[in-house]
């Protein structure tokens, strides 16, 4: 019998190539999607445990009951991602930056640790791609090209995931917007001063918009001027409906205004302005509606509707009498 042996090495490689890349890329977005805000409760709760022991608690006794991501993982993604954060240009961190403001700083990612993110998405995007070329072997040219394809998305798609969050975290604040005007109007016209007000928004609400106001609270007792700091609340967002609202207020301190009247036309303007999006949104839905009932459900009922006619017409000879 002939002597027959496969070489199966190098496909074998290139397949444990792709495994090795695709875990390395699902580790690196699992610790960073599951990575703690800083600031988070959990070291309060752990110095709040120790200090009820009768014993005194070492520094070494608190650092060791934290998980082991705290202790090594993120310290280590922390390190890499000064490290790269270094070599960015600094209108370049900037802007991702504000990015992630407008995003809501999604998983307490900082520039770093979103660079880092690009670098690995792109880098194992590219090796995925460069395996399956050495596998099928298409010409050169052909590998060049989808390995560069390949690379381009991979840096555009985390990207365009912050694009998305950015929209998702606008729309919900134009829709939580009339609501809390309506709560700072009430408690205003009740007696309370702006801040008061804010405060108590920021006691009764959990939204976006709350824990935005939340951090105007922060910074203004930090000793920020009022006005800085809400520019800086409306920068935070890039909502038009924010910024007018803003724009109103901060005139209306300086002018000496009474606040009460101003978030009372300002909650009217707000109201009037989500039933004109209601109302686009209503006669845009004709037309999305349109490409899913010519593409989806008119093809549907055409088959319902004429396909027995179809089939008896064929059990009945008439087409190939015909042709």
């Amino acid at each position: 019998m002939p002597d027959i042996r496969v070489d199966l090495a190098p496909t074998t490689v290139v397949l444990a190539l792709l495994g090795v890349l695709a875990i390395a890329i699902v580790l690196v977005l699992v610790v960073i999607a599951r990575r703690r805000p800083k600031g988070d409760a959990g070291l309060e709760a752990r110095l709040a445990l120790y200090s009820d022991r009768d014993t005194p608690v070492t520094l070494e006794e608190i650092e060791l009951s934290a998980s082991f991501a705290e202790r090594v993982v993120y310290p280590a993604l922390d390190a890499v991602s000064d490290l790269i954060s270094q070599f960015t240009p600094a209108k370049t961190r900037e802007k991702i930056r504000h990015r992630l403001e407008l995003a809501g700083n999604p998983g307490g990612l900082t520039v770093g640790n979103y660079t880092v993110v690009r670098i690995v998405a792109t880098g194992v995007l590219a090796g995925l791609v460069f395996g399956l070329m050495m596998i099928a072997k298409p010409p050169m040219s052909r590998r060049i090209l989808f390995i560069a394809l390949a690379a381009v998305v991979g840096y555009f798609l985390p990207a365009l995931w912050l694009t998305s969050r950015i929209g998702r975290r606008q729309d919900e604040i134009v829709k939580e917007l009339p609501d809390g005007m309506d709560l700072l109007t009430i408690c205003v016209e009740a007696g309370l001063g702006f801040d008061q007000a804010v405060q108590h928004l920021v006691d009764k609400q959990d939204n976006e918009l709350s824990r935005s106001f939340n951090r105007y609270l922060q910074e203004v007792s930090l000793g920020k001027i009022r006005r800085d700091a809400l520019q800086s609340f409306a920068s935070r967002m890039e909502v038009a409906d924010v910024t007018s609202f803003i724009a109103a207020i901060i005139q209306a301190d300086q002018l000496g205004v009474s606040m009460a009247k101003i978030l009372h036309i300002q909650s009217n303007q707000m109201r009037i302005r989500r039933r004109q999006r209601a109302e686009q949104k209503a006669h845009q839905a004709p037309i999305k509606m349109l490409f899913p009932l010519a593409f989806l459900i008119f093809p549907s009922m055409f088959i319902v509707l004429l396909g027995p006619a179809v089939l008896q017409i064929i059990d009945a000879g008439i087409i190939g009498s015909v042709f």
